[in-house]
């Protein structure tokens, strides 16, 4: 489960995970919410990211963020097929956890990988997507950090 595109890092790592095991993904896209902004603010400020706090109110969200999220989702699966791995994907429009068990349980995965950016707030709570995960899919749950392609321009 992804909320951004995944970097060339990110591809790197998440394919790398397991040495030169075969491996392929299922990739769930979660759009950004409108229930989400004031969190994700909060956890900008935490992070000392002031600058992005104040943007979160430009950023699209609910029925907006659907198109970002398609893009985001294509570039992820392209960037990942361009490693060799197979990989499909789609959108979670309602119920992510219920979406992701479903789908867990459809190709029998091993694992679920949650990729996100650090959201403190709802970690400390354990409502972040990871920790609700664990409890629900059967499967172990590994929480990844995403990277930020800017960070790794330098």
């Amino acid at each position: 489960m992804i909320e951004k595109p995944l970097t060339s890092v990110d591809v790197e790592f998440v394919t790398t995970l397991h040495g030169d095991e075969r491996v392929s993904f299922v990739v769930l896209m979660q759009p950004r919410g409108d229930q989400d902004r004031l969190l994700r603010a909060i956890d900008d400020v935490a992070l000392g990211e002031l600058d992005e706090a104040v943007h979160e109110a430009g950023e699209p969200a609910g029925p907006a963020a659907k198109a970002p999220a398609e893009r985001a989702l294509e570039h992820s699966l392209a960037s990942l097929r361009t490693t060799g791995s197979a990989a499909v994907g789609q959108i979670v429009e309602d119920h992510p956890l219920d979406l992701l068990r479903s789908v867990v349980d459809e190709v029998n995965a091993d694992e679920v990988i949650v990729l996100t950016a650090p959201h403190y707030v709802e970690e400390f709570f354990h409502r972040d997507w990871a920790s609700r995960a664990r409890h629900k899919v059967g499967v172990p749950v590994l929480k990844l950090f995403a990277h930020s392609e800017e960070a790794h321009s330098e």
